[in-house]
Protein backbone atom coordinates (compact mmCIF):
# COMPACT_ATOMS: atom_id res chain seq x y z
CA UNK A 1 0.00 0.00 0.00
CA UNK A 2 1.32 3.41 -0.97
CA UNK A 3 1.72 6.05 1.73
CA UNK A 4 0.14 9.48 1.11
CA UNK A 5 0.22 12.84 2.85
CA UNK A 6 -3.13 13.63 4.46
CA UNK A 7 -3.25 17.38 3.75
CA UNK A 8 -6.86 17.68 4.91
CA UNK A 9 -6.05 16.37 8.38
CA UNK A 10 -2.91 18.50 8.57
CA UNK A 11 -4.91 21.64 7.72
CA UNK A 12 -7.59 20.65 10.22
CA UNK A 13 -5.03 20.40 13.01
CA UNK A 14 -3.27 23.61 11.97
CA UNK A 15 -6.49 25.65 12.00
CA UNK A 16 -7.55 24.21 15.35
CA UNK A 17 -4.05 25.10 16.59
CA UNK A 18 -4.57 28.65 15.36
CA UNK A 19 -7.78 28.89 17.43
CA UNK A 20 -5.91 27.48 20.43
CA UNK A 21 -3.17 30.10 20.02
CA UNK A 22 -5.68 32.96 19.71
CA UNK A 23 -7.68 31.86 22.76
CA UNK A 24 -4.50 31.32 24.80
CA UNK A 25 -3.41 34.87 24.00
CA UNK A 26 -6.85 36.21 24.95
CA UNK A 27 -6.80 34.27 28.24
CA UNK A 28 -3.43 35.80 29.11
CA UNK A 29 -3.88 39.34 27.76
CA UNK A 30 -7.61 39.93 27.17
CA UNK A 31 -9.33 40.82 23.91
CA UNK A 32 -7.45 43.57 22.05
CA UNK A 33 -9.32 46.48 20.46
CA UNK A 34 -12.65 45.57 18.91
CA UNK A 35 -11.88 41.87 18.46
CA UNK A 36 -14.64 39.45 19.43
CA UNK A 37 -15.55 35.89 18.49
CA UNK A 38 -18.60 33.99 17.35
CA UNK A 39 -17.94 30.31 18.02
CA UNK A 40 -20.41 27.67 16.83
CA UNK A 41 -19.91 24.19 18.19
CA UNK A 42 -21.49 20.74 18.27
CA UNK A 43 -23.30 20.36 21.60
CA UNK A 44 -23.52 16.58 21.08
CA UNK A 45 -19.74 16.13 21.04
CA UNK A 46 -18.95 13.68 23.88
CA UNK A 47 -16.39 15.99 25.52
CA UNK A 48 -18.57 19.13 25.44
CA UNK A 49 -19.64 20.19 28.93
CA UNK A 50 -22.76 22.40 29.23
CA UNK A 51 -25.43 23.04 31.79
CA UNK A 52 -28.40 20.70 31.30
CA UNK A 53 -30.73 23.59 30.42
CA UNK A 54 -28.34 24.71 27.65
CA UNK A 55 -28.14 21.15 26.25
CA UNK A 56 -31.94 21.04 26.15
CA UNK A 57 -32.21 24.44 24.49
CA UNK A 58 -29.43 23.71 21.97
CA UNK A 59 -29.66 19.97 21.26
CA UNK A 60 -27.30 19.90 18.25
CA UNK A 61 -25.29 23.11 17.97
CA UNK A 62 -24.82 26.41 19.75
CA UNK A 63 -23.15 29.72 18.94
CA UNK A 64 -21.52 31.67 21.73
CA UNK A 65 -20.14 35.20 21.62
CA UNK A 66 -16.98 36.14 23.44
CA UNK A 67 -16.91 39.92 23.55
CA UNK A 68 -17.85 42.13 26.50
CA UNK A 69 -18.53 39.63 29.26
CA UNK A 70 -16.69 36.37 29.74
CA UNK A 71 -14.62 35.07 32.64
CA UNK A 72 -12.12 32.40 33.57
CA UNK A 73 -11.03 31.49 30.04
CA UNK A 74 -8.83 28.41 30.40
CA UNK A 75 -7.28 26.83 27.31
CA UNK A 76 -5.71 23.37 27.15
CA UNK A 77 -4.49 21.15 24.33
CA UNK A 78 -7.96 19.72 23.65
CA UNK A 79 -10.29 22.70 24.08
CA UNK A 80 -11.23 25.59 26.30
CA UNK A 81 -13.40 26.35 29.30
CA UNK A 82 -15.09 29.70 29.78
CA UNK A 83 -17.82 31.24 31.89
CA UNK A 84 -20.39 33.16 29.83
CA UNK A 85 -23.41 35.18 30.86
CA UNK A 86 -26.86 33.98 29.78
CA UNK A 87 -29.44 36.56 30.92
CA UNK A 88 -27.62 37.38 34.17
CA UNK A 89 -26.96 33.69 34.75
CA UNK A 90 -23.23 32.85 34.50
CA UNK A 91 -22.61 29.37 33.11
CA UNK A 92 -19.32 27.51 32.87
CA UNK A 93 -18.79 25.41 29.75
CA UNK A 94 -16.07 23.35 28.14
CA UNK A 95 -15.78 23.29 24.34
CA UNK A 96 -13.36 20.82 22.73
CA UNK A 97 -11.56 22.15 19.65
CA UNK A 98 -12.88 19.14 17.72
CA UNK A 99 -16.46 20.28 18.44
CA UNK A 100 -15.96 23.72 16.85
CA UNK A 101 -17.85 24.16 13.58
CA UNK A 102 -17.15 27.86 12.96
CA UNK A 103 -14.84 30.44 14.49
CA UNK A 104 -15.40 34.03 13.35
CA UNK A 105 -13.84 37.35 14.35
CA UNK A 106 -16.01 39.86 12.45
CA UNK A 107 -13.90 42.83 13.58
CA UNK A 108 -11.17 41.79 11.13
CA UNK A 109 -13.32 39.75 8.70
CA UNK A 110 -11.70 36.46 9.68
CA UNK A 111 -13.50 33.15 9.83
CA UNK A 112 -12.97 29.42 9.75
CA UNK A 113 -15.56 26.75 9.07
CA UNK A 114 -14.95 23.09 9.77
CA UNK A 115 -16.96 20.59 7.73
CA UNK A 116 -17.94 17.43 9.61
CA UNK A 117 -20.59 15.95 7.36
CA UNK A 118 -21.28 12.27 7.20
CA UNK A 119 -21.60 11.10 3.63
CA UNK A 120 -24.03 8.59 2.22
CA UNK A 121 -22.34 6.22 -0.24
CA UNK A 122 -25.41 6.29 -2.50
CA UNK A 123 -25.17 10.07 -2.77
CA UNK A 124 -21.57 9.84 -3.93
CA UNK A 125 -22.58 7.46 -6.73
CA UNK A 126 -25.12 9.99 -8.02
CA UNK A 127 -22.54 12.76 -8.35
CA UNK A 128 -22.25 13.56 -12.07
CA UNK A 129 -19.39 16.02 -11.64
CA UNK A 130 -16.20 14.44 -13.05
CA UNK A 131 -13.97 17.04 -11.36
CA UNK A 132 -11.68 15.47 -8.75
CA UNK A 133 -12.71 16.34 -5.16
CA UNK A 134 -9.51 18.29 -4.38
CA UNK A 135 -9.90 20.67 -7.36
CA UNK A 136 -10.58 24.30 -6.34
CA UNK A 137 -14.03 25.46 -7.42
CA UNK A 138 -15.22 29.03 -8.04
CA UNK A 139 -17.63 30.59 -5.56
CA UNK A 140 -20.33 33.10 -6.53
CA UNK A 141 -17.97 35.96 -5.68
CA UNK A 142 -15.25 34.61 -7.99
CA UNK A 143 -12.95 33.30 -5.26
CA UNK A 144 -12.13 29.63 -4.94
CA UNK A 145 -12.79 26.99 -2.36
CA UNK A 146 -11.30 23.53 -2.12
CA UNK A 147 -14.41 21.46 -2.83
CA UNK A 148 -18.17 21.42 -2.59
CA UNK A 149 -19.71 20.55 0.80
CA UNK A 150 -20.96 17.19 -0.46
CA UNK A 151 -17.37 16.23 -1.25
CA UNK A 152 -15.88 17.28 2.07
CA UNK A 153 -14.51 14.51 4.21
CA UNK A 154 -15.03 14.53 7.96
CA UNK A 155 -12.59 16.87 9.61
CA UNK A 156 -11.87 19.07 6.57
CA UNK A 157 -11.74 22.79 7.21
CA UNK A 158 -12.44 25.82 5.07
CA UNK A 159 -11.80 29.55 5.34
CA UNK A 160 -15.12 31.42 5.26
CA UNK A 161 -15.64 34.75 3.49
CA UNK A 162 -17.65 37.09 5.68
CA UNK A 163 -19.00 39.17 2.77
CA UNK A 164 -21.96 36.82 2.44
CA UNK A 165 -23.05 37.65 6.02
CA UNK A 166 -23.15 41.41 5.48
CA UNK A 167 -26.41 43.23 4.92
Amino acid sequence: MQRTIDYGNLMHRAMRGLIQDVLTDVSENGLPGSHHFFITFDTTHPETELADWLKERYPSEMTVVMQHWFEDLDVDDNGFAVTLNFGDSPERMYIPFDAIQTFVDPSVEFGLRFETQEQDDDFEDEDDDPTPPDTPRPLRDGSKKDSTPSEKKSGDAEVVRLDSFRK
